[in-house]
């Protein structure tokens, strides 16, 4: 921490990069002096002096909300494992099956308050304690308040928008692209939102900053940008890509269009922007109520399945080995199950073919395992003959969608036995997102 102007120094830095003083006790350098002593020092000790009160509230919020998921799940507490897919998903995560079929559209808010494991939330956390306070500092709590809510949405939005079922995904287009609907939380997509904000105002408003904060905000930002994209690309197939970039392109709109809090400037903040910050607030306390109201309701059976699975192939301790045959199977069943709920809700077989196929290629595992296979490839075959309709041959027959309810809940029930069953005997990947 810089003894004149408050600014964090990081590590092997030997002078501060705001006012120029320096960190090792030695005197600065007269050039450096007569600028810590003039406009640099004044403006970096007006803004940097400044409370920060809402990053600190956010950070407690996502602390607390983790507590709970934590103790909700009943797993041990690790840096690394995950919190079960149905926990998240109760607790608010994305989903776009939800928010589609069940119009649950607080779920475009309530993840940015939530995340998946300790690590998770460790990083997000120490990133919005290093970036936070300057975006609250340049603009206001309220402003920043409604930063961090608009740009998390816009995130949450970007993701819902870019998973598209069934795609075919290449390197490019599956650093954005997702060609399944798993869980998705976390505060990235927010916190890009307050990057984007300081890149755009180091450039905006680099005519009056000090050289200092000409390094540090601005273009000194692309460096970091470009670093958290190339590790989003490299595991694309884990980070929400999508609402990374939602958040940052929505941050630099907001600072293209909104003025900061100039040093010597009137501390009142207009009225609109109290409004502002209540409607957002209001907006994310609504959002948790309605979580709270459907949290004991069940999921979809279709989606429990789905959750279960996607448990069940969590990875395991590296001391027990990996079985590649399972990881095929669970996938072709979680690909089938997907093409299922399309076909059923949306009238679209256009998936089924292929999920049939991934069915028939699927290894075996054992005599159970082969059964429900069979009675899932069953299951589509009938799905697509009803979403396409009745051909000539078969119009006379009495459709009986009851029986292929019944049919379906009953190979739910089993598979999900066998998912807690002989299931255990295998691993795989966790499928959840994260942001």
């Amino acid at each position: 921490m810089c003894r004149t102007c408050g600014a964090i120094i990081g590590g092997g830095q030997r002078d501060c990069a705001v006012c120029g003083t320096s960190s090792t006790g030695t005197a600065p350098t007269s050039q450096r002096r007569t600028t810590g002593e003039g406009e640099t020092v004044r403006f970096a000790r007006s803004i940097l002096s400044r409370p920060y009160k809402f990053t600190i509230i956010l950070l407690i919020a996502n602390i607390f909300v983790f507590i709970l998921m934590w103790q909700t799940s009943g797993v041990p507490l690790s840096m690394t494992a995950p919190v079960p897919g149905e926990v998240l998903v109760a607790f608010g995560a994305k989903l776009n099956y939800l928010i589609h079929t069940q119009h649950q559209w607080w779920r475009f808010v309530t993840p940015m308050f939530v995340h998946v494991n300790l690590l998770h939330l460790i990083v997000n956390m120490y990133s919005l304690w290093i970036v936070g306070p300057y975006v609250e500092k340049l603009y206001g709590s309220a402003k920043f308040a409604v930063f961090w809510v608009l740009t998390g949405v816009a995130g949450v939005v970007a993701s819902y928008l870019t998973v598209r079922p069934g795609m075919s995904l290449g390197p490019i287009s599956g650093f954005i692209f997702k060609a399944y609907d798993t869980p998705s939380a976390g505060a990235s997509g927010a916190l890009f939102g307050l990057v984007g904000v300081l890149f755009v105002f180091g450039i905006k408003f680099r005519q009056e900053l000090p050289d200092g904060f000409k390094r540090a905000f601005g273009t000194g930002l692309l460096p970091m940008i470009f670093l958290n994209l190339f590790i989003g690309y490299v595991l694309r197939g884990f980070i929400d890509n999508a609402a990374h970039l939602g958040g940052l392109l929505s941050g630099a709109v907001l600072a293209l269009l909104v003025d900061y809090r100039r040093p010597g400037g009137k501390s009142g903040v207009a009225i609109t922007w109290r409004i502002l910050q209540g409607v957002v607030i209001a907006l994310v306390v609504i959002s948790f109520l309605m979580t709270a109201r459907h949290f004991n309701r069940p999921l979809p059976p279709e989606l429990a399945a789905q959750l279960d699975s996607q448990t069940a192939s969590q990875p395991a301790p590296e001391s027990e080995p990996q079985n590649p045959d399972y990881l095929k199977y669970a996938i072709a069943i979680n690909n089938a199950q997907y093409a299922l709920v399309v076909a059923i809700n949306d009238r679209n077989p256009s998936n089924i073919d292929t999920a049939v196929k991934d069915l028939e290629n699927a290894p075996h595992l054992d005599q159970k395992a082969d059964d429900l296979r069979v009675r899932l490839q069953l299951l589509l075959t009938q799905a697509k003959s009803a979403a396409v309709g009745p051909s000539p041959a078969t119009a006379r027959e009495p459709a009986r969608p009851d029986k292929f309810e019944a049919d379906l809940l009953a190979w739910r029930k089993e598979y999900n036995q066998w998912l807690k069953t002989n299931a255990k005997n295998y691993n795989g990947l966790n499928e959840i997102e994260t942001k």
